[in-house]
C-alpha cells in the first residue's frame, strides 16, 4: 500500500530522510510520534520514511505499528522488529541496513522529542554542510522538561566531566535527536563498540576522532511523559509543545 500523498513538492527532491525509531512498550505513544512526524515531515516537503525497530515489546506495539503502516502506507512506515530487546545501538544498526535515504534522523519514541524541530535539523545541516547535527540541551535556550534537580546535575556532570578529558567539540553527548550523513553514520556505527545508551556518547567521540564536522541545534527535551498522552494533552505542555 501507498501512502496518500499529502506532502508539498519537495524542497530537495534528491534528498530522503529516514528515522529510525526503535521502541520498546511504546504502544501509546507511537501513534502520536508517528502523526507528529508525518506532519511535519508533509508541510516542509521532505520526502521521508519512518523505520521501526521494536524489540519484542509485550504491549502490542508492533500490532499498533501495523495499523499505523495501513494508515500512512508502506513506504512511510516500514516496519524490522527483532524477537527481543537487544539494545539501542544494535537497533541503529539493524535499521540503517533497511534505510533508503541519504540521510538518517535517530529519535526516542517515547515523545521525549518534538518533531517540530526536524525542519530546523535540515536546514541547520544544510547552512554548514554538515556530517551530523546534534540536538543539544546545553546551549542557548535549550534544556530539559521534566527532570528533577538530581537527574539534571548528574546529566550536566557528566557532560562537563566528558567536555574536560576527551573533548568532543559537542555540548550534549549524552542526547539521543541527531541527523547524520548515512554514510558518515555508517561509519561511525563500524567502529563503535557500546550497545546501550553510551553508545550515545561513543559515537559523537568518534565522530570527532574521524573529523567529521558536527552542527547543534538548541532544543527541549520532555522527560515527564504521561501514560495515557493523548488523553494528558502531551503536546500543550510546557516547552515542548508545538509553535
Amino acid at each position: 500500500m501507498k501512502s496518500r500523498n499529502t506532502s508539498q513538492q519537495n524542497p530537495d527532491s534528491e534528498d530522503k530522510y529516514t528515522v529510525l525509531l526503535p521502541t520498546y512498550n511504546e504502544r501509546e505513544n507511537l501513534p502520536l510520534i508517528v502523526w507528529l512526524l508525518v506532519k511535519y515531515f508533509g508541510e516542509s516537503g521532505y520526502n521521508y520514511e519512518i523505520i521501526v525497530i521494536d524489540d519484542g515489546s509485550p504491549d502490542g506495539t508492533l500490532e499498533m505499528a501495523e495499523q499505523l503502516q495501513r494508515i500512512y502506507g508502506e513506504d512511510k512506515i516500514v516496519l524490522r522488529p527483532r524477537p527481543t530487546k537487544l539494545g539501542l545501538g544494535t537497533a541503529y544498526i539493524h535499521g540503517i541496513k533497511h534505510a533508503t535515504g541519504n540521510f538518517i534522523f535517530i529519535m526516542d519514541a517515547d515523545l521525549s522529542h518534538h518533531p517540530k524541530f526536524i525542519p530546523e535539523f535540515i536546514k541547520k545541516q544544510k547552512e554548514g554542510d554538515y556530517d551530523l547535527v546534534s540536538g543539544t540541551r546545553y546551549r542557548g535556550n535549550g534544556g530539559v522538561y521534566g527532570w528533577d534537580l538530581r537527574r539534571k546535575l548528574i546529566s550536566r556532570g557528566a557532560n562537563f566531566l566528558t567536555q574536560v578529558l576527551l573533548r568532543p567539540n559537542a555540548s550534549d553527548l549524552t542526547g539521543s535527536f541527531r541527523l547524520y550523513k548515512k554514510k558518515v553514520l555508517e561509519s561511525l556505527i563500524e567502529r563503535c563498540v557500546s550497545k546501550g545508551y553510551v553508545f550515545q556518547m561513543e559515537i559523537i567521540i568518534r565522530a570527532r576522532q574521524l573529523k567529521y564536522t558536527i552542527g547543534e541545534w538548541m532544543l527541549w527535551s520532555l522527560r515527564s511523559v504521561p501514560s495515557h498522552p493523548m488523553n494528558a494533552g502531551i503536546g500543550i505542555q510546557g516547552p515542548w509543545r508545538p509553535s
